[in-house]
């Protein structure tokens, strides 16, 4: 698990052979050394506002290197033993079959994954955020940790290092792209030894969301006018222009209604502007935890004079979830963007299709 005492110091400029260059994502990329079969993935601003970020992994085949420093990681072979802190590194594993590699996650509960809740007794569960189990991680003997940051670097680091546990970060929920989103698990089987397998796999979801894109690309003034989720705490957030969600629903054909802003983000808007937009939609989407209409107008009563709540177009992408209620559209959802531009395209243009991700609301 910990690095042994090799001699070579690390040099990222040794590591000049392109392995692969994300045709989607923004965040990654894998380079080789020509001397050895080591690769180097290089991962950059992993978390929202992160600005000048970047972290290494190592993977020392040749167990020639000596890494030292906060920003580089090296393991000597392909991963087997991984602790994933995001359900959807859980499902990054699964799209390319190397779930067996899944040592330990956080929050099993809130977890969809077949192989996770089939193997949940062989499978640790170390916590979340400040309340984490490092005797557990301990005992799990990981080769790599899987982290995510939100607006900040894990609190995870520092104990990692101490206890000498490699760990990466993977920033595939900060991409605007659905495919770049997907891209990631070109990352992770760099990771696992299964990089083939994902390229093919990203080849042939990235077909089947182009294609179908093409086919429900609709003039403007054609396009169903969508509103995005609900209040929350006063505050309305509304997806900027780049948003992930908002270019799922162009590319389904609908026109989402958006306000200006960096990237994959979401801003607050007044409530009273958003109430209006709201009224004006012809679709509703992403209601929280709603799954009824009652439950909805239960917490505004003003909505149930929205048009898309009297015409029942109100559709929640909580159709596959735990009992807990952990969300498969954030998991599986990561990998699968082709099935939720199937589900809204089903929702936007009354295509004949069931619905996988979403479910109406009635």
């Amino acid at each position: 698990m910990g690095c042994a005492a090799n001699t070579t110091p690390f040099d990222a400029a040794l590591f000049t052979e392109v392995i692969y260059t994300p045709k989607h994502a923004s965040g990654f990329e894998i380079r080789g050394c020509k001397e050895d079969n080591s690769t180097l993935i290089t991962v950059k601003n992993p978390w929202q506002g992160a600005q000048d970020v970047e972290q290494m992994l190592l993977i020392d085949r040749s167990g020639r290197f000596k890494a030292e420093g906060t920003n580089i990681q090296r393991i000597e072979k392909e991963a087997r033993r991984i602790i994933c802190m995001s359900s959807s590194y859980v499902a990054m594993l699964s799209a390319i079959d190397k779930q067996e590699c899944i040592a330990g996650v956080s929050g099993i509960d809130f977890i969809s994954d077949e192989y996770v809740v089939t193997n949940r007794q062989s499978i640790g569960d170390v916590g979340y955020d400040n309340n984490i189990n490092y005797e557990l991680v301990l005992a799990l003997d990981p080769d790599l940790v899987l982290l995510y940051g939100v607006m900040g670097a894990s609190g995870m680091e520092s104990k990692l290092r101490e206890l000498g546990v490699p760990y990466l970060y993977l920033g595939e929920y900060v991409e605007s792209s659905p495919l770049g989103k997907a891209e990631w698990m070109v990352a992770m089987g760099e990771i696992t030894g299964a990089r083939q397998k994902a390229e093919e796999q990203l080849a042939s979801i990235a077909e089947r969301y182009t294609t179908l894109a093409k086919e429900v690309n609709l003039p403007d003034k054609q396009r169903k006018q969508v509103m995005l989720n609900t209040p929350y705490r006063d505050s309305w957030f509304i997806p900027s222009e780049q948003n992930y969600m908002a270019r799922l629903i162009r590319d389904a054909g609908g026109k989402p209604f958006t306000i200006e802003g960096p990237g994959n983000s979401s801003q607050p808007v007044d409530m009273e502007q958003a109430y209006i937009w709201a009224s004006e939609a012809d679709v509703w989407l992403n209601v929280g935890g709603c799954n009824s209409l009652e439950e909805l107008t239960r917490q505004n009563p003003k909505f149930a004079d929205v048009k898309a709540v009297r015409e029942m177009q109100v559709y929640n992408n909580n159709g596959r979830q735990t009992p807990q209620g952990g969300s498969d559209f954030w998991e599986s959802g990561v990998v699968r963007p082709d099935v939720i531009l199937q589900d809204l395209a089903t929702i936007l243009q009354g295509r004949n299709e069931d619905l996988y991700y979403y479910k109406q609301l009635k």
